[in-house]
């Protein structure tokens, strides 16, 4: 059962992370078409949350 974040909380890597193999353990390792959109949601929202808790680089 995919999980919607709520809008005033963002949810870490990880937690997107634990959401995207539950989603691979629960389809036996394929994925029907409406579980490929949850997983490319998932798969975005994974990248961005990486992107954002990752330290900016010393100039």
């Amino acid at each position: 059962m995919a999980t919607t974040p709520s809008p005033d909380r963002r949810r870490t890597a990880d937690e997107v992370n634990e959401e995207i193999r539950a989603l691979w353990l629960r389809a036996g390792g394929r994925l029907r078409p409406d579980e490929r959109l949850v997983y490319e949601r998932l798969v975005t929202e994974w990248a961005e949350a990486e992107a954002n808790s990752s330290p900016t680089p010393a100039a």
